[in-house]
């Protein structure tokens, strides 16, 4: 019997999906199966031999090696889209305090509530010191448009403001959510010299995306730009952020990521990481994240991995086969010899790759035995054999 160990407190209704498929919890063992994590940094972590998975619920897997994990067979799960609307509201929450003065505004109220009567007339003398533009009419760019992209792309659309997306890597499934109204950018450029306001959806990658918005980014954009990071803190530079707020070339930058530097800049709205947090994207995200987990450790089936490909198929055999290994010719010529030198019959096969690994499902008509996978195991490009 598999078990799944939880790094954080998960929603009650992810674990219900795991009790329901007859799979154990234990969030005591050493030696879990699979573990289910939030927040929970697990990059300094040693991994057990037989960990056969890692969901994430959520949409960031910064926390988790993930390179590392391909590399000892262990799959990565995360949960895109789980998350959306509750980002979706919390984007158009802070397009509106970029815009206006509001906490501002409500902290000085609560300066002067000891004024009594007073307080009605000092409000309408100093309501002045809070104004801001209305967003209806303005520009927004959206860089990256995945499911959270696109549906800020189109609420903002409904609130009157002319959109510009960005996103190279801009999916046939993310496409078909997307408004038709919105201006496709074919180079980030576009967004900074056209957009009143950015936000930012793209993940943290070291090499790609750290401090993307820099002071070179900045030199493009507009003067009185406001800049809204729900995404990764990593996706900005700090130090020129604050330059860019001195000389006024950014007007507020809302960010979710608060630290040392962000909670007391000038200019700045730092949030303490509420984008996901909201009762309906905890569960969407855990129930999400269960299934996907529940479905790898019973069928070998892998869909919203972020370091193997999605891979899908019916049980049709008696055996299933599931092999990770390097993505490099003639694997599959191997595995299938393999089987048919022992005179066993493929019912039925998938296989396919992202980047260098690769993922391959073997249903077969009578029982594997030990040998076969035993042999595969032993060559260099595997990770991991396992037979259902």
């Amino acid at each position: 019997m598999y078990n799944i160990k939880c790094l954080n407190k998960i929603s009650p209704f992810g674990l219900d999906v795991v009790k329901e498929s007859g799979i154990g919890l234990d969030d005591k063992t050493e030696a879990p199966d699979a573990i289910m994590v939030r927040s929970a940094d697990m990059n300094e972590m040693t991994f057990n031999p037989n960990l056969l998975c890692i969901a994430r619920a959520g949409a960031g897997t910064n926390n988790i090696p993930v390179s590392r994990c391909a590399e000892q067979g262990i799959v990565v799960f995360n949960t895109p889209g789980a998350n959306a609307e509750a980002v979706k509201e919390l984007v158009i929450c802070a397009l509106l305090m970029a815009s206006r003065d509001i906490i501002g505004g409500v902290e000085w109220v609560h300066s002067i509530s000891d004024k009594g009567d007073e307080v009605p007339a000092m409000v309408e003398k100093g309501k002045a010191s809070f104004t801001g533009p209305e967003i209806a009419g303005k520009t927004l760019g959206v860089v990256g448009l995945g499911a959270i992209g696109a549906k800020i792309a189109n609420a903002a659309l409904e609130l009157g403001m002319k959109v510009y997306g960005y996103d190279p890597f801009l999916s046939v499934d993310a496409a078909w959510m997307l408004s038709s109204q919105v201006h496709h950018a074919t180079d980030i450029d576009t967004i900074y010299r056209n957009c009143d306001y950015i936000t930012l959806h793209v993940p943290y990658k070291k090499d790609a995306t750290h401090h993307m918005i820099n002071k070179d980014a900045f030199a493009k954009m507009k003067d009185g730009v406001r800049i809204i990071n729900l995404a990764r803190g990593e996706l900005v530079c700090d130090e020129d952020m604050l330059e860019a707020i001195d000389s006024t070339k950014v007007a507020r930058y809302v960010t979710d990521f608060p630290n040392a530097i962000t909670s007391k800049a000038p200019n700045t709205i730092p949030m303490p990481h509420l984008g996901a947090s909201t009762p309906e994207s905890e569960e969407k995200c855990a129930i999400m994240a269960a299934q996907e987990a529940v479905d790898y450790l019973i069928n070998g089936n892998i869909k919203n991995s972020v370091n193997l490909p999605s891979v899908r198929l019916d049980r049709m055999g008696v055996n299933r086969i599931c092999i990770i290994h390097r993505n490099v010719p003639r694997m599959l010529n191997h595995f299938l010899d393999l089987i048919g030198e022992a005179n066993i019959n493929v019912a039925h096969m998938v296989n396919a790759a992202k980047g260098e690994i690769a993922y391959t499902i073997i249903d077969t008509d009578t029982p594997v035995g030990q040998t076969i996978p035993e042999t595969i195991a032993k060559q260099d490009d595997v990770f991991r054999v396992r037979v259902l």
